[in-house]
């Protein structure tokens, strides 16, 4: 390819917070072809920016972390007494001669899921047994199995997407799949996933396109482009948290963690492309439709009152497989994979494709493109 053509797209294969030194493709280990100058940091200077930005938070256990906050004195009040409910609770059940080794159990379990930390900030062990509680609590009050994973992100691993516009037909397919897959609220009929249908000459009017329309497909006339969290490498969301509930991993997935959450709703405000949704009710999906396999950081079952988007199927894509909507797109026009990895789909596509990205003015780096055959 001629470098012209190059230029449709940027794509910041170096996006990590921590740039390891090294060679690159110009042969270089410093200078020379320019991308070795202002992005590098040392691993020391890096170990001081994490710990000017949350060494105190380290240090601290969950209940430090819950409590050794800035908070109004009414939510103060609110956390407190919800604690001490649940300690209350805990301290009558395990004194209490006839209840049982299992109730004794899940009051254990209530009270150290109340002062658990921000997932984030734990170790891989504490990571590992707030899994192992919460897959012991499903157990004793549901009396099923599930498997949930706290897999951390590889490493030379960036995730990417592209969606090709000429193959989508406005089956919603992948609508349904995430749906199944991400154990998403079906009383709200909560979707992370929307298929614009658009007028054929009109652009991208996202204002006047039909995101819930009921006849057959395709129409006459229309196209068809999806939207979803973009994962950006600048999320503007992720900025706005006042609670760090959200954040940017190593692998580029934008997550949550949904019990660290307090659904204040900035990050959605702040969200130029519409990924996060909020649940104002207690999601409900059928026992027999719950999707067992799941991440922390991922598709395990919400509550009300917090945020939830697309994690690109954290469950799947760490696993090694693409994420549900993939699969089940019949047009093939979803396309995923490994940005790092010269010989992906992904990187073939953004080589070979004319591509762009939504709101790229933004500069948010979002790791979703487009384009048409």
């Amino acid at each position: 390819m001629s470098d012209n053509t190059k230029k449709w797209f940027s794509l910041r294969l170096n996006s990590k917070k921590k740039q390891s030194t090294g060679s690159c493709s110009c042969g270089n280990t410093s200078g020379g072809c320019g991308s070795h100058s202002k992005d590098q940091i040392s691993d020391q200077e890096f170990d001081a920016a994490v710990d000017a930005a949350i060494g105190d938070e380290r240090k601290k256990d969950g209940f430090d972390q819950v409590f050794d906050v800035k908070m109004d004195r009414r939510t103060a009040f609110r956390k407190l007494t919800a604690s001490l409910v649940i300690g209350a609770g805990a301290v009558s059940t395990s004194c209490n001669l006839t209840s049982g080794e299992e109730s004794k159990e899940k009051a254990q379990i209530d009270w150290e899921e109340q002062f658990k930390g921000n997932y984030k900030l734990m170790t891989d062990d504490e990571k590992k047994a707030t899994v192992d509680r919460l897959v012991r609590s499903y157990q004793l009050r549901k009396g099923q199995n599930i498997s949930m994973s706290s897999k951390n992100a590889e490493k030379d691993v960036l995730f990417g997407y592209a969606f090709n516009i000429s193959k989508c037909q406005g089956y919603m397919d992948c609508v349904s799949a995430c749906v199944e897959e991400n154990n998403q609220d079906r009383n709200s009929q909560m979707q992370y996933i929307r298929i614009h249908e658009m007028k054929d000459g009109k652009g991208l009017k996202f204002d006047e396109a039909d995101d819930n329309y009921y006849h057959e497909v395709p129409a006459e006339g229309h196209f068809y482009m999806g939207t979803q969290c973009f994962h950006c490498d600048n999320p503007p969301c992720v900025e706005v948290c006042p609670v760090q509930a959200t954040w940017r991993e190593e692998d580029g997935l934008v997550v949550v963690d949904y019990d660290w959450c307090v659904g204040c709703r900035y990050c959605m405000a702040a969200c130029p492309y519409d990924g996060r949704r909020f649940n104002w009710s207690t999601p409900e999906v059928p026992e027999n439709e719950i999707n067992k396999n799941q991440h922390y950081l991922g598709n395990r079952m919400r509550k009300k009152g917090v945020m939830e988007k697309c994690t690109f199927c954290v469950q799947r894509s760490r696993a090694g497989k693409n994420p549900a909507c993939v699969e089940a797109c019949p047009t093939g026009a979803r396309i995923f994979g490994n940005l790092l990895d010269p010989n992906s789909t992904i990187r073939w596509v953004l080589n070979n494709k004319k591509v762009f990205r939504l709101k790229e003015d933004l500069g948010t780096e979002p790791k979703f493109w487009y384009f048409m055959d």
